[in-house]
């Protein structure tokens, strides 16, 4: 990936030539990491947004093991990050598949997938809150029982 790749103005990042929306979370972290470039080494020339101290002096990438190695103590593994971020913005645009696919480059079938969940969580909340429905209109009376309580049936992600 290349600096060029990060429209930061827009919050837009090119991955493997799809141009996808930065949530705020990878903004913040992407201009983090800019910020700590741009400290660190402030004459290289190397066009690459991952760089380490020996490709800063080069024009060539971070290689792999630098990559992996960065991320290998890790609380949360990358594939769980991955499921947490997908969920999010399931969550966030109502679970909508076509917008997964459009923002993750995955497969329509495999968007639907994703989506499920965020559907589950949301139904659950109405459930237990029938106020929170968007077709009630005006707060459900309080008759002094106690709302329902207890996990939430399990999810299942893909």
């Amino acid at each position: 990936m290349q600096m060029e790749d990060v429209d930061r103005g827009n919050r837009r990042i090119t991955v493997g030539g799809h141009v996808r929306p930065l949530d705020d979370l990878t903004h913040r972290a992407i201009l983090d990491w800019l910020d700590q470039r741009r400290n660190r080494w402030p004459n290289t020339a190397n066009p690459h947004l991952l760089i380490t101290r020996k490709t800063a002096v080069g024009l060539g990438p971070a290689g792999k093991l630098w990559t992996t190695r960065a991320t290998r103590n890790l609380t949360a593994a990358l594939e769980r990050l991955r499921v947490d971020r997908q969920l999010e913005e399931a969550l966030t645009h109502g679970a909508d598949p076509l917008h997964l696919a459009l923002v993750f480059g995955i497969d329509e079938k495999t968007a639907i997938r994703y989506a499920d969940p965020a559907r589950q969580l949301h139904q659950a909340d109405l459930e237990a809150d029938p106020a929170c429905s968007p077709r009630t209109h005006g707060s459900a009376p309080d008759n002094g029982s106690p709302r329902p309580s207890g996990p939430l049936k399990t999810l299942q992600f893909p």
